[in-house]
């Protein structure tokens, strides 16, 4: 393979899925980071040549640049024990990763980036009108992931799929955003078996 650079922040959960996806497949990545906060992703030169879009993650494959975590872990995994063989499961692991995109990461990451690191007394006004629709909707997603796992150990077919880590991402650290897990057991109880996992790594690695 290429040789692979991630341009990331490296508590941000969307840069941790790519690192851990690489991490489960024995992948080396170099690591160049940058400080979102401080608008280093919005210079002229990371426009021009990394994302034009001004987001991190950023997989560069060789001379290649593959913005979008899920698309990059997806790159990553493609043809590895982390994607089904069967059609059906292979479909619902997508299901899920677009199920993490559209309905838990805009609202559990959301508000651990808003409470953690911008800190609620220096929200504008439209994000703080924001916070109990936020709330609403990421309880709904834990609530959802819950019953699923009911009675499962993963969240497609037996084993370890990219649709559990990329919902392990930001699902491990809901409670920097305000969120209890403790009415989930059934994500409690899959969040810790997703990390004695061979292979995972911790966010802060």
């Amino acid at each position: 393979m290429e040789s692979l650079i991630l341009h990331e922040y490296a508590q941000s959960g969307n840069c941790y899925k790519i690192r851990l996806t690489a991490a489960h497949l024995g992948l080396s990545l170099e690591r160049r980071e940058y400080d979102t906060m401080k608008r280093e992703t919005r210079t002229a030169d990371f426009l021009a040549n990394v994302n034009a879009n001004g987001r991190i993650p950023v997989l560069q494959i060789g001379d290649r640049f593959l913005p979008e975590s899920n698309a990059a872990s997806f790159f990553l995994a493609d043809g590895s024990r982390l994607i089904p063989a069967d059609r059906y499961d292979r479909a619902n692991m997508l299901r899920w990763m677009f199920f993490e995109q559209y309905n838990h990461e805009p609202n559990i990451a959301t508000m651990r980036f808003w409470i953690a690191f911008v800190g609620e007394n220096r929200l504008d006004d439209v994000q703080r009108m924001q916070i109990p629709g936020k709330r609403v909707a990421g309880r709904a997603a834990l609530a959802l992931m819950d019953d699923h796992l009911k009675d499962r150990r993963f969240f497609v077919g037996d084993g370890l799929t990219l649709a559990d880590i990329v919902l392990y991402a930001y699902t491990h650290v809901a409670p920097e955003g305000g969120f209890d897990l403790s009415p989930y057991p059934h994500v409690a109880a899959w969040l810790d078996r997703v990390a004695e996992q061979p292979g995972h790594v911790a966010m802060d690695a």
